[in-house]
């Protein structure tokens, strides 16, 4: 009842050019026209450039990227419980964790075009924030959906605009971008010794940078970079599996 009458409201407001090309933006992205346009500006507004309240509180979509995820989530657990009845619960949770990983939605992000719309302060963007800030919007793109349509419509557009036009779940199970497991099967076969030390630590901006490196056999191979220590160590795995020729360049 509370959606039929804001949606009666929206028919005689009068939007202006930017409030309009957004709603065909967001209409385009997820199928839904905007009933609260507020939770969708919102969605858009990185902390970079976020008003603090007197209450301390940012008005930026930090607070909707966490309801977001949390709903896609439990979408993806649950299209993918349907779809594999016959699978164990390590297999979904690793095959969620492909689909719904920082650099996959990173890149789904910019694929369905948020990359347009999100609002940021570009002196401020590091390199930490460069890595995740499509994906993040895309996550409080989701909490904007879900509070303003509702589970049933958000599990709609999650599944038919952005898992199954963007995603073959087969290559998705074929293909294992897990390096570091990959290089740790390889030395079991071959009987090598793998080795992943973290030899650097660096503050960057608000973050601290890892720096990995794997050494096999004593031997030093890939050196990776990241922001946690199993992300450097995942960066060194696959630069030593390119090294090694395990895995195509």
């Amino acid at each position: 009842m509370i959606r039929t009458v804001r949606r009666l409201q929206n028919l005689f407001r009068l939007r202006s050019e930017s409030d309009k090309e957004l709603i065909r933006a967001i209409r385009t992205i997820t199928g839904y026209s905007p009933v609260q346009l507020r939770l969708y500006k919102l969605s858009l507004i990185h902390s970079s450039i976020a008003r603090q309240h007197s209450s301390g509180l940012k008005e930026s979509n930090e607070r909707l990227e966490y309801l977001g995820d949390a709903v896609l989530g439990a979408c993806v657990a649950e299209f993918l419980f349907k779809k594999f009845p016959f699978k164990d619960e390590g297999f979904l949770t690793e095959i969620r964790s492909r689909l719904v990983n920082r650099e996959a939605l990173n890149l789904l992000g910019k694929k369905v075009g948020v990359n347009e719309l999100v609002k940021f302060d570009r002196r401020k963007k590091g390199r930490m924030s460069h890595k995740s800030l499509y994906g993040d919007t895309l996550e409080a793109l989701i909490g904007a959906v879900y509070l303003d349509h509702g589970f049933k419509k958000c599990n709609h557009f999650i599944l038919t605009r952005l898992i199954q036009p963007y995603f073959n779940i087969d290559d998705v199970i074929r293909l294992n971008p897990n390096y570091k497991s990959t290089l740790i099967e390889w030395s079991q076969k071959e009987n090598k010794e793998i080795e992943f030390r973290i030899i650097d630590i660096k503050n960057i901006e608000q973050h601290r940078e890892f720096t990995a490196q794997v050494l096999v056999d004593g031997q030093p191979y890939g050196t990776g970079h990241g922001y946690s220590k199993k992300k450097a160590e995942q960066d060194a795995a696959w630069k030593s599996c390119l090294s090694l020729k395990l895995i195509d360049a």
